[in-house]
């Protein structure tokens, strides 16, 4: 059997020939485990309020420059059951942290997708509490994406990130142990990460009972504290990727729109060279989109055009099989490892 892969600070930071031989070798790896095919999932962002403070999120509460708006459930319905790219096996449906959007829009909505699709069904809702995510499995859904961000308590306080570091990762036992399928992130690149802290996130999400986790380059957004500070270096961010992907061969790691903003034109097709094996069509209707702004307004919209070029210069085609079917059949271990972090304020 083999020795597990253990990812070093000297990983991350390598350039040149022994980079593109680390990319390579997490690409293989991917391909291995899932072959040519990538699942392709649809988003629908359906609500920008959000009763967070994230310094790098531009839905922060305190954003008093943003048109809030929660968008109703029939419209979306029509549009997902009508006008649904024949790519797509899964949706995800996406909002700031905002149980009334939950009640109002979200449930509905996958009632009315179980009802009339065999579609996976995913939701990246925040903390919630256990009642309204048990309304939530109940309703269809079976993979809640819930990201850490960063593996520092001290600096996860720092950002204003939700509640404790602690009670995030919690939050993620709690669900996972509750029948959730559960994908989590990190960003890569935050304002004076050192590369032992970058490699922290690795170490903590190895820990933890998860199906996927994303590495996304931090870009400074708009109408944030951050909004000043440099963009995440994308060398970094994608040898951060190829180590998650050599790391956890079994895990589904998405190829985040973000890659796009920090590496221009082809930050998207390199996250695919370094082993991702997940893509995003956003079909989040035009009139809500340039108010969903987690980075910045001038957004990469991912549509299906997009996303099969990019398969396609890379050799990949999408999968036909959903995550949801992927995952029932193929429900990770829980890791028995504490996670290791950085010391917890005095």
């Amino acid at each position: 059997m083999s020795q597990p892969f253990t990812p070093d600070v000297a990983l991350l930071q390598l350039r040149g020939s022994a980079q593109a031989s680390l990319h390579q070798e997490a690409a293989c790896a991917a391909r291995q485990r899932f072959g040519p095919r990538v699942f392709v999932r649809a988003v629908v962002e359906v609500s920008n309020f959000c009763r967070e403070n994230c310094a790098y999120c531009g839905m922060r509460r305190a954003n008093r420059n943003l048109a809030r708006y929660r968008a109703a459930h029939e419209p979306l319905a029509e549009l997902l059951l009508k006008h649904l790219p024949s790519s797509v096996t899964d949706i995800n449906i996406q909002a700031g942290e905002d149980p009334v959007a939950v009640r109002e829009t979200v449930l509905p909505l996958l009632r009315t997708l179980r009802r009339e699709t065999a579609l996976g069904l995913s939701v990246c809702l925040g903390t919630l509490d256990a009642v309204l995510c048990n309304e939530l499995q109940a309703a269809g859904a079976s993979l809640y994406i819930i990201k850490f961000e960063t593996a520092d308590p001290l600096r996860y306080a720092t950002l204003q990130a939700p509640g404790k570091l602690s009670e995030r990762l919690l939050a993620i036992r709690q669900l996972a142990d509750s029948g959730w399928h559960v994908s989590s992130g990190f960003i890569a690149g935050l304002p004076e990460q050192s590369p032992t802290q970058l490699l922290a996130n690795l170490t903590l999400a190895d820990t933890l009972p998860l199906s996927g986790c994303s590495v996304s380059p931090f870009i400074p957004g708009d109408e944030t504290p951050l909004a000043g500070t440099p963009l995440a270096d994308l060398e970094l961010t994608l040898n951060t990727m190829a180590s998650l992907r050599l790391m956890r061969p079994d895990w589904v790691i998405p190829a985040v729109s973000a890659l796009n903003l920090a590496g221009q034109s082809d930050g998207y097709s390199r996250g695919l060279r370094t082993g991702a094996n997940l893509v995003t069509i956003n079909l989040t209707p035009e009139n809500f989109r340039d108010n969903y702004l987690l980075y910045k307004r001038d957004r990469v919209i991912m549509n299906e055009e997009r996303i099969l070029s990019a398969l396609a210069s890379e050799g990949l085609s999408p999968s036909k099989q959903s995550l949801a079917d992927f995952f029932r059949a193929n429900r990770p271990v829980a890791h028995l490892r504490p996670p290791t972090l950085f010391p917890n304020p005095a």
